[in-house]
């Protein structure tokens, strides 16, 4: 997976799933069309229209598909819609100084590679952001590299379990079944 992109910068620390996906919208069980509640409450006003100022809602930042997110983003319950809202969105990357462990994992599942910085680096992001706000970050996952607007390159690390599932876009589900052969033989040979 290498890709360049804009980056979207959202300072914001502590975000919780029920603001990447508030309550009210869990009542679906589909991945597709989350995309458009993803932050509802901070994206649309009361009677539902777009906040003009909300940087999810500015035209130049559609297409952008890493989120460089405040500390400790993903926190609270563990809802899968979150992430499932975030890759609809169409993020594929998410960038901070600590994820919450269950959203952590939930991303990878879904096809999005959270990456951890340290506080010097994010803060020096957040900066760029502003400075270059059509400049592009660039990402090698094989390579664990991430390329900065500045050229600066980063080592981000990622478990190698994860790293290949995304390199080879399955999941857990699609790892295992590429040894349907081998199961099946092993079945076959003890009689289970």
């Amino acid at each position: 997976m290498k890709f360049s992109s804009r980056l979207i910068a959202l300072q914001n620390e502590n975000v919780d799933t029920d603001q990447i996906v508030p309550a009210r919208f869990l009542k679906t069980s589909g991945k597709t069309g989350l995309g458009e509640i993803l932050l509802y409450d901070w994206r649309y006003n009361a009677d539902g229209s777009p906040r003009p100022d909300f940087i999810l809602n500015r035209p130049e930042m559609a297409g952008a598909k890493v989120l460089l997110a405040g500390d400790n983003f993903g926190c609270g319950s563990s809802r899968e819609h979150a992430p499932w809202a975030l890759a609809d969105y169409g993020f594929r990357v998410l960038v901070s100084t600590s994820f919450a462990d269950i959203f952590c994992s939930n991303c990878l599942k879904n096809g999005i590679l959270p990456i951890i910085v340290d506080k010097t680096t994010h803060q020096k992001m957040f900066r760029l952001a502003e400075e270059f706000p059509a400049g592009e970050v660039s990402f090698d996952l094989e390579q664990q590299t991430l390329v900065l607007q500045d050229g600066e390159i980063i080592q981000f690390p990622v478990n190698p379990f994860s790293k290949r599932c995304l390199l080879e876009g399955i999941d857990e589900m699609g790892y295992l079944l590429k040894f349907l052969d081998r199961i099946a033989a092993y079945e076959a040979l003890n009689k289970i």
